[in-house]
């Protein structure tokens, strides 16, 4: 059996097979990324083993193209977070960095962690959209934040008294972006005015863009899995950085191994007669941040949250690990709620505590 590396790049993609039992490279080959780069991909791929999996860094901005064309023509694909790829870098005996090191790296990295535990490569085009929706709001609010911050230095020099009355994200509101547009408009001309109001109109613009997408964001939410926004603590934007980061239930063989990937599956740390469990800190963390908000929400605001929280703190673990035992129940919710959106039986199944807050079977 062979394990295919793939290091993608925007014009080209490098491949390297490597034997899953013994490391040794079987070959190698960069293609450019075009439809008939991926046919001689799978020329390549078909001469050296039958028995064979790809391994494609998880790049999907550079790497959904190849990865269609391979889950098109029946391959097995699994996804690499690049977190997993320095070790192996680290170990190789060949120095330096090139395209072909990487895509060994990749290869070498599957197979130490073991291919069955890495999830599967799924083209799920509602979460792409919605990633995409998402990470360009993103950055749309940190323009926004750095026109801001521009915009209070002008207001410095020329209207000291204007930018001392501003509380720190007024500038966020369309009602007070136009109050200081009339300011403004009273003032003496002068090129830092006329850069200054130029920033609030730019400010104003993004603001309304930013509602927009919020606002298509929720309409796709509500489309792809509606369920999700009903849980306690879950908006939008939370639950679209969870669609978005999770890029289908389907490609993780069970809650834990997507409790796995989004860092809050415990990791032990026992010592003798000690026994205890430490914060994971892989995984994706974006991820982990949407289950953390909620966790967050659900102990502030949810009674039953609070109570399974008091319990596990009288069972002796601290604040922060009783949060993240919520955080590991959490994780297997949604992994139920995301799974049940094809309509399929789920992998595996999972006993729920009747405890746990929030957490009812899924019976969809």
């Amino acid at each position: 059996m062979i394990v295919i590396g793939a290091d993608t790049h925007k014009r080209t993609h490098t491949l390297v097979a490597v034997d899953a039992t013994t490391g040794r490279t079987r070959g190698e080959l960069t293609i450019t990324a075009s439809d008939q780069g991926e046919l001689d991909a799978l020329r390549f791929a078909a001469g050296l083993d039958v028995e064979r999996v790809w391994a494609i860094e998880d790049c999907r901005h550079v790497s959904s193209r190849l990865e269609r064309t391979l889950l098109a023509a029946g391959e097995r694909v699994l996804r690499v977070t690049p977190s997993l790829t320095g070790p192996s870098r680290k170990g190789s005996r060949v120095p330096g960095k090139s395209d072909p090191i990487d895509a060994t790296s990749v290869a070498l990295a599957a197979i130490r962690v073991g291919i069955d535990q890495l999830p599967v490569a799924f083209l799920d085009e509602r979460a792409m959209e919605i990633r995409v929706l998402t990470d360009y709001r993103d950055q749309q609010i940190n323009e926004r934040t750095r026109m801001i911050n521009r915009l209070r230095w002008h207001l410095v020099r020329i209207a000291p008294d204007i930018e001392a009355n501003l509380a720190p994200a007024s500038l966020k509101h369309p009602q007070n972006l136009g109050r200081l547009s009339r300011q403004l408009a009273r003032l003496p001309h002068a090129p830092q005015l006329r850069i200054a109001r130029a920033l609030v109109t730019r400010i104003g613009q993004i603001t309304r863009e930013e509602r927009d997408i919020l606002a298509e964001l929720k309409i796709l939410i509500q489309a792809h899995c509606p369920v999700l926004l009903e849980q306690p603590g879950c908006g939008t934007v939370t639950a679209a950085i969870i669609i978005g980061h999770t890029a289908g239930a389907q490609r993780f063989r069970s809650d834990a191994c997507f409790a796995r990937h989004a860092g809050v599956a415990p990791i032990p740390a026992s010592s003798g007669n000690t026994k205890r469990y430490r914060l994971h800190r892989g995984g994706d963390r974006q991820l982990n941040r949407a289950l953390h908000i909620i966790a967050l929400a659900q102990a502030k605001f949810d009674p039953v949250t609070r109570v399974y929280l008091d319990r596990k703190t009288a069972e002796g673990k601290s604040k922060r690990e009783a949060l993240r035992c919520l955080k590991r129940h959490l994780a297997r919710r949604i992994w139920r709620l995301l799974y049940a959106t094809t309509n399929k039986p789920a992998a595996t199944t999972t006993v729920i505590p009747a405890s746990a807050p929030g957490l009812m079977p899924c019976t969809g």
